[in-house]
């Protein structure tokens, strides 16, 4: 065998490998393939269970796509809503390749379809957003609304309640179910199933925070005056109902002391009587010494005559004195 016999082996076998390594692909868990031949689809279904599969070599080939569901997230947008407020509203979806012959037709590669889902989504998401008012975008239920008028303490006005907390019809949950019905029909027509829509950040534009705080911090000082009037309205009940019971406490303590003041004035007359019945004339004597005893101080000047008992009496202590 010479040389030139010896390289056309090699040439051979290394055709001959080449060709047996072009007819066998494998396909795993996570991927589904479509075979082309010389650009046009092969078969009306693409292989997406796992294993290892044939095809003509030099003359088919195999195209992969992902099987898993797949991530795709927005930029932060800037939306109107219903009421004119200017908004950042940032985006996550999930999507998967429902159909792989559509999708290789028409978008063909993940890159594309990334760009296509941008406009798809961001266009449904401006479309929803500018319909609806900005509480509905930011709340997901009526709960707190529900819970204060249910709550007895510090229960606020209507009024109030309804600049505050104004209900919602819909909610963020909602509005993001809507988007993810009208992006994925849209999408459908790629071969592409969209799994799920998520807002995942609203916040608001540097024009309107400085309002929003505003409206915000005047809201709480109407809460927190609304709490103070109804604490005063508290004291004033609890004070007057003190002020009631203390009079009612005194009345009773007044008339406690009247009853016995009254009951020890009839004990003292009947004592009275009793000694007045022993011995008027020294009941009398008393009596009157009680009454200069009330009547008479240090500089009292008194003018008796003889007949006067008080004379007798200074007269007889003043004799009875010598007499000792």
């Amino acid at each position: 065998m010479n040389n030139k016999t010896g390289a056309l082996l090699v040439v051979f076998f290394l055709v001959v490998m080449a060709g047996i390594g072009g007819a066998v692909f494998t396909v795993d868990e996570t991927q589904q393939v479509v075979l082309t031949q010389f650009g046009e689809l092969v078969g009306q279904r693409p292989i997406t269970a796992a294993g290892l599969y044939f095809k003509l070599p030099f003359v088919q080939t195999a195209n992969y796509f992902d099987k898993r569901i797949l991530d795709w997230d927005g930029d932060a947008d800037q939306i109107p809503t219903r009421e004119k407020r200017l908004i950042w509203v940032d985006t996550t979806a999930r999507w998967r390749i429902a159909d792989a012959l559509k999708y290789m037709q028409r978008i063909r590669t993940e890159p594309s379809a990334q760009t296509r889902l941008d406009d798809i989504i961001d266009a449904k998401t401006r479309e929803v957003i500018s319909s609806h008012m900005l509480i509905e975008v930011i709340r997901n239920s009526n709960r707190l609304i529900e819970q204060g008028e249910t709550e007895s303490l510090g229960q606020v006005s209507a009024e109030f309640g309804a600049t505050a907390l104004e209900p919602i019809t819909k909610g963020r949950k909602e509005l993001s179910l809507i988007i993810l019905n009208r992006a994925a029909e849209a999408v459908r027509d790629y071969g592409i199933e969209l799994v799920d829509v998520k807002i995942t950040r609203i916040n608001y534009v540097t024009e309107v925070q400085q309002k929003v705080y505003e409206r915000m911090i005047s809201e709480r000082k109407r809460a927190a005056e609304q709490f103070r009037s109804e604490g005063q309205g508290k004291k004033a009940e609890i004070e007057g109902q003190m002020a009631k019971e203390l009079e009612e406490i005194r009345s009773q303590a007044y008339r406690k002391a009247q009853e016995i003041k009254g009951k020890a004035d009839a004990e003292a007359i009947k004592i009275y009587a009793d000694a007045y019945k022993n011995d008027p004339e020294f009941y009398s004597f008393l009596k009157a010494l009680e009454t200069y005893r009330k009547t008479i101080t240090e500089d009292t000047t008194l003018m008796l005559t003889t007949e006067n008992d008080l004379y007798e009496y200074l007269r007889g202590f003043n004799d009875n004195s010598q007499i000792q």
